[in-house]
């Protein structure tokens, strides 16, 4: 993404984002409360076009205006809400929209096509039939980044997939992750836990009011680094412990 510019009336969304992702990689989309993170993440899910601005898939300039144009370059998203229907068991819900069959759905190749999708993911699902009303929160984000993997898409848009998720639920998508990456995918993680960012993104792109404020290498930055970044000061709370640390440090 090159240049893009979005704004709502009066307000300027978006100022000349630039955006790179590759196969094989986990980029962490990271800033604060209206730093524009969810614009730009819809403008590649086709939910709102870009006013200005190129975005290039594979070496080819393409338009993203609908969300079934977004879907067919390949790029799928699991939106923090997972949209998923409580009332129907774990197959109804990956194949939603796809079911396999005409006239007749054929359920069993559906649910070994579940199984064998969940499996690639070293998932913890206890049935593809349980409704999925029934699963723990992790549970319910594993099916939803499962579901994302249907159509075979190259790129994947996972939106706080950790939020209000206990410790063990947050490793267990973080593991997912792991596994989008290591099958070739382009994943951008949205997220506000730094923690998990800094556990599984390869690189860090910062937004602060709209505009690029950063893009770090994880491993070669440091979590005041990136809070710096964000919140667009060098002097907060976090920087000011982490200098108080090194000061206690350099004189014991």
């Amino acid at each position: 993404m090159r240049g893009i510019n979005k704004s709502f009336g009066a307000v300027q969304a978006l100022t000349d984002i630039s955006l790179d992702v590759y196969p094989g990689e986990v980029v962490a989309l990271v800033g604060d409360n209206g730093a524009g993170k969810s614009t730009l993440i819809k403008i590649l899910a086709g939910v709102h076009p870009a006013d200005t601005g190129s975005i290039v898939r594979d070496n080819k300039p393409v338009s993203i205006n609908t969300p079934a144009e977004s879907n067919r370059l390949g790029i799928a998203t699991v939106y923090q809400d997972l949209a998923l229907c409580d009332n129907l068991d774990v197959v109804a819900n990956l194949f939603l929209g796809h079911e396999l069959g005409a006239v007749t759905l054929k359920e069993v190749e559906m649910e070994q096509r579940a199984w064998q999708l969940l499996r690639q993911l070293s998932a913890k699902i206890p049935s593809v039939r349980i409704v999925v009303a029934s699963l723990s929160g992790g549970q319910r984000q594993t099916v939803a980044i499962a579901r994302s993997l249907i159509g075979d898409p190259g790129i994947v848009i996972l939106d706080e997939p950790t939020a209000a998720l206990g410790v063990a639920q947050t490793a267990e998508v973080l593991n997912l992750i792991e596994r989008l990456r290591e099958r070739g995918l382009a994943v951008i993680l949205i997220s506000h836990n730094m923690a998990d960012v800094q556990a599984v993104a390869d690189r860090i792109v910062v937004l602060r009011l709209g505009r690029n404020n950063g893009e770090f290498i994880v491993g070669e930055v440091s979590y005041e680094e990136i809070i710096a970044a964000i919140t667009g000061a060098s002097d907060n709370a976090v920087t000011r412990r982490a200098q108080a640390r090194n000061e206690e440090e350099n004189q014991s």
